[in-house]
């Protein structure tokens, strides 16, 4: 479990997250960002059985936007139940590529506790390094470059 990066914790619980798109590979399983937007399946096994006794829900929201409305905000919900097997699954076509976030809720009332993982769809947050990377090493020459400037100066 240590070691396992496909692991959701639910207040003291935990739950293994898989992720599927059919309709490009249907054996490939994800477990963060979503490749692509599409038909996908989200599936959710709950490492802890405890969780099989207890009403759990989950949502899709947009990452960013207002949450004292959760209910106008959800682009998908899997209203709370019980759900004995251990697992649960959902189908969600992401229309638009950017970043979501899943919630997830289990148990009720005061005992309810949630999780909240953001990932993307689309695009994947390892895209964002090259950009990183190259304004880390044009703000490095820069400062290469005023150094030499400054040292021949005073020469």
């Amino acid at each position: 479990m240590e070691k396992d990066y496909c692991k959701l914790r639910v207040g003291p619980y935990f739950m293994h997250f898989t992720g599927y798109q059919p309709e490009r590979d249907a054996t490939k399983e994800f477990c963060e960002d979503i490749p692509a937007v599409g038909a996908t399946i989200i599936v959710l096994d709950f490492v802890d059985q405890v969780l099989k006794d207890l009403p759990v829900e989950v949502r899709i929201i947009r990452d960013g936007v207002n949450e004292a409305d959760l209910d106008r905000v959800t682009l998908y919900r899997l209203p709370p139940k019980l759900h004995p097997t251990g697992s649960l699954s959902l189908d969600f076509v992401f229309d638009e590529p950017g970043n979501y976030v899943g919630l997830v809720f289990a148990g009720s009332g005061d005992q309810q506790v949630s999780a909240r993982f953001p990932f993307s769809v689309g695009t994947t947050r390892y895209l964002r390094l090259p950009l990183a990377m190259g304004l880390l090493v044009v703000g490095l020459g820069g400062a290469y470059g005023v150094w030499r400037w400054r040292r021949a100066a005073g020469a």
